[in-house]
């Protein structure tokens, strides 16, 4: 993932090797070392036993824990960071004999993955306990995580990077014609609220019909939207991009005027910890209406610096784009604090120099 890979490739004070079964999009995501633990050949059978006979989250069978260790030997390496909670499971066994202090950063969906059974629950207890500390991308995740058994003295906030220098403040002017740019960019899942979005601008084109929507990302609901937007009667005034690379993603932030990122809560305890492309969208100025929903308003404070809105609540989206579209002054002011809350809150730099800090005050202990 993105964000993952800038925080890595950014770390200056510590010299990190890159652990992993195995590579994918070298091209896009350059960086080394990087090294491969072997496979157990019998992960066939873990899925069958663990998943579909035992209902509990896979784990790491000694061939890989042997693998792993030899890795961690082999290029000295002082501290051990797991991404992911769901990653923290899967090599608990490894984290119970660890040579070396070891870290698990939850994300999002991952403070609530295979969660709900008592098995799943103390193991997910066994990682905090066998951990130095756990990292979380967001005060309400933090919380999530307490509310799973973890010790407040074990959590540290560290929050996803956002890098300045390419995601500069762009002013925008009003659109002629009423030709507005809106725009959602992020995974299709249902947890992104891109149903509400859609629904949204269908009743925004009853006011402005030149305006245009652009839905940029992909992922298992893009069929479901596609017919969607289909039924609604969007036409040619809707775009799905599909996966966007940094500079074409960058692109389309300065050329839209509206950013829509609605959340919500699935009915298995799925949620956001704070969207990647929330703050890259505000980092440019592009005003924003989102949703009381997971971290979301520990970067947005309602007309400070975005729009907040419930869960769900269609009928605040669109009166909120038609107030946006309505008001130069709000758009402009809500633009320019955006950007400033991102240099404030969410500068890479800053974010990669506290995870140093991080990583040495458990080294010095």
């Amino acid at each position: 993932m993105l964000h993952v890979y800038r925080q890595i490739a950014g770390l200056t004070k510590v010299a990190p090797v890159v652990l992993t079964f195995k590579r994918e999009n070298a091209e896009q995501f350059p960086f080394e070392p990087v090294r491969f633990v072997r496979r157990s050949s019998l992960r066939w059978l873990r899925r069958i036993w663990n998943v579909q006979i035992r209902k509990i989250p896979q784990q790491a069978y000694s061939d890989e824990i042997s693998s792993m260790g030899a890795l961690l030997a082999a290029y000295r390496c002082r501290l051990l960071h797991i991404y992911f909670g769901n990653n923290g499971l899967f090599w608990l066994p490894l984290l119970r004999k660890c040579p070396v202090p070891a870290l698990v950063s939850f994300h999002g969906a991952d403070v609530q993955v295979n969660a709900d059974s008592p098995v799943s629950k103390r193991l997910i207890q066994d990682v905090f306990a066998s951990c130095a500390l756990v990292l979380a991308r967001s005060e309400s995740l933090a919380s999530a995580l307490f509310a799973l058994g973890c010790s407040p003295d074990k959590v540290r906030i560290q929050r996803t990077g956002i890098p300045l220098d390419t995601f500069q403040y762009f002013a925008r002017q009003r659109p002629a014609n009423g030709a507005w740019r809106l725009l959602q960019a992020c995974r299709l899942v249902k947890k992104k609220g891109i149903e509400l979005t859609l629904r949204a601008f269908a009743g925004f084109l009853k006011r402005y019909p030149n305006a245009n929507l652009t839905i940029a990302g992909d992922g298992p609901l893009r069929g479901a939207l596609e017919k969607l937007a289909k039924e609604l009667q969007l036409g040619s005034r809707i775009q799905f991009t599909g996966f966007m690379d940094q500079y074409s993603l960058l692109t389309l932030y300065r050329s839209s005027h509206l950013f829509l990122h609605p959340s919500e809560e699935t009915p298995d305890g799925n949620r956001e910890g704070i969207p990647n492309s929330l703050l890259e969208a505000m980092s440019t100025g592009l005003p924003c209406i989102a949703t009381r929903h997971g971290g979301i308003p520990e970067a947005v404070t309602h007309l400070e610096c975005g729009i907040l809105i419930p869960e769900s609540d269609l009928a605040g989206v669109e009166d909120w784009l038609l107030r946006l579209a309505a008001d130069d002054p709000l758009r402009d002011c809500l633009g320019k604090r955006a950007a400033q809350t991102i240099k404030e809150k969410f500068d890479l730099t800053t974010q990669i120099e506290k995870l140093e800090q991080i990583y040495l005050s458990v080294r010095s202990r």
